[in-house]
């Protein structure tokens, strides 16, 4: 119950807020006086340049937006570049450790290979005996083939040193090129993560700006929409006023006998028919049917108005109707579409 009535004045506040627009947005109906079309096209003048300056003001700001926006892209651009320039680099360097991985793995079956042939072909030598100086020379037909024998098995020693040395370094620096290939793949890793989050914060950036684009958008939209109702009111409201002085002037044209008149000639053959009348049973009288109340705080000199001189009657109706504002003391104005 008590929520309900805390929200009770907030409803009645958006209602009358609601109807208040109504009413401005909608005219009354019926003939308009002067003043009040007058006022309305200046009330509508003022609201057209504070719309037109609210619009330029979101014009400027989206342009700029715009710009923001290009800029960011741009940038945005660049820096995918980047990333992908990195990624390329991380996976070269992945690749790259992957096959000095693979080389080490089949250097080191390579080297357990060759160590096993070492050691059937040492285990062959051992229990085969190595063939002494008497049984070498024994054996030989003659000095040249002593030496040659001696010289192929001392090649032969070295040959298998040589290749297990050989397979033992290219091994290494397999293990050694493969740890340096690691190490920079994890620095080339975190480089290309920083060029992603980068990218990521500059994505998201850009996309505030987009939408900030559009909403400027869709504001300067509202306001050139309300400046083109706004304008097209004032234009009906100055056509009305041209056209209500247009009458008034056709009616100031307009002489009836007995004139001049300092009102228009519709407005006194409707009250009095151009005629010095005597009170009526409200106590209107004279050629423009003024109230004793009227005539008196105009400062007649007489108790009733059909009892001055035309020339007072006349000078007192032109103050009174005021070039038109005071149509309003006139019933007849109204019924004539005067005023």
């Amino acid at each position: 119950m008590d929520r309900r009535r805390r929200r009770l004045p907030l409803l009645l506040v958006a209602v009358a807020a609601l109807a208040a627009a109504v009413l401005v947005a909608v005219p009354a109906g019926g003939p308009q006086s002067e003043r009040g079309l007058r006022d309305r096209i200046g009330a509508q003048r003022e609201r057209e340049q504070s719309l037109s300056g609210s619009v330029a003001r979101l014009g400027r700001l989206e342009r700029a937006a715009v710009r923001e926006v290009a800029i960011l892209e741009r940038r945005v651009a660049a820096v995918r570049a980047d990333l992908g320039a990195a990624e390329a680099r991380l996976a070269d360097t992945v690749q790259r450790r992957n096959r000095q991985r693979e080389r080490a793995l089949r250097l080191r079956e390579r080297l357990k290979t060759s160590r096993a042939q070492l050691s059937a072909l040492l285990r062959q030598r051992y229990a085969g005996g190595k063939p002494d100086l008497v049984t070498v020379v024994l054996q030989a037909d003659g000095f040249a083939q002593l030496l040659e024998t001696m010289d192929f098995l001392e090649r032969v020693q070295r040959q298998d040193e040589r290749i297990l040395d050989t397979v033992k370094g290219a091994r290494g620096d397999a293990l050694a090129q493969r740890r340096t290939l690691t190490r920079l793949s994890v620095r080339r890793r975190a480089a290309a993560e920083a060029v992603r989050r980068r990218h990521d914060a500059l994505t998201t950036i850009a996309a505030g700006l987009h939408e900030r684009r559009a909403m400027l958008s869709q504001a300067r939209a509202a306001r050139a929409a309300l400046l083109r109702g706004t304008r097209a009111g004032r234009r009906r409201a100055e056509r009305a006023l041209n056209r209500l002085l247009a009458q008034r002037a056709r009616a100031l044209r307009a002489v009836g006998p007995g004139g001049p008149w300092s009102i228009p000639w519709p407005v006194v053959q409707c009250e009095s028919g151009g005629q010095n009348l005597p009170p009526n049973f409200a106590g209107a009288s004279g050629f423009y049917q003024f109230m004793p109340a009227t005539w008196r705080g105009m400062g007649g000199s007489t108790p009733h108005a059909h009892l001055a001189p035309k020339a007072e009657q006349d000078r007192l109706a032109a103050r009174l109707w005021a070039g038109g504002d005071g149509a309003h003391n006139w019933v007849c104005a109204a019924l004539v579409g005067i005023g």
